[in-house]
């Protein structure tokens, strides 16, 4: 983690209860006290730099997008990284492509990924056949209890200003 980031997301307090175990041992952002979540924007502005016209436009931004139900049903990777799929996916599309035209100059990850896929990370981890056995964990953790049916109702600004990710503020949709 850099000394202070921010980032945009949609926290899915639906996902704690099957993730939370796996993420706190094979996801880094858990660890640094991230919960559940599906990134709109990663990373955002310095903490610092993050003035009132910002949250005057995040405002505006979450306010112009309707809250909207999504499910996890089924898993899929990157490479090194399990992640729940969330369905359908395209308020998420169409939140991110609204956050994105508000901050250029700020594209998600950096802009090393030339598509960006919606999904709440569960591993990231670099060996394969350990992920495979993660998955599997997954598997069974889940069994019985999916689809995780969430509401996205806000999304939020977290940063690293107190040396873990907080959340700084919430931004209702609709």
């Amino acid at each position: 983690m850099a000394p202070f980031e921010s980032a945009l997301v949609l926290l899915v307090p639906e996902a704690e209860a099957i993730v939370k175990d796996l993420r706190d041992r094979y996801d880094p952002s858990a660890a640094a006290g991230v919960p559940a979540h599906i990134t709109l924007l990663y990373p955002f502005k310095h903490p610092a730099r993050i003035d009132d016209a910002d949250f005057d436009h995040l405002v505006r931004c979450a306010a112009t997008a309707p809250a909207f139900d999504f499910s996890l049903t089924r898993t899929a990777r990157f490479p090194g990284v399990l992640y729940f799929v969330p369905e359908p996916d395209g308020a998420f599309r169409r939140l991110i492509d609204a956050i994105c035209r508000l901050y250029p100059e700020t594209p998600p990850y950096g802009g090393k990924y030339p598509a960006i896929v919606p999904h709440l990370t569960v591993a990231q981890l670099a060996d394969e056949r350990q992920l495979d056995l993660v998955a599997a964990e997954l598997s069974r953790a889940s069994e019985g209890k999916l689809p995780i049916i969430a509401a996205a109702s806000e999304m939020a600004l977290l940063d690293t200003i107190s040396g873990r990710w907080e959340v700084r503020a919430t931004f209702k949709l609709g």
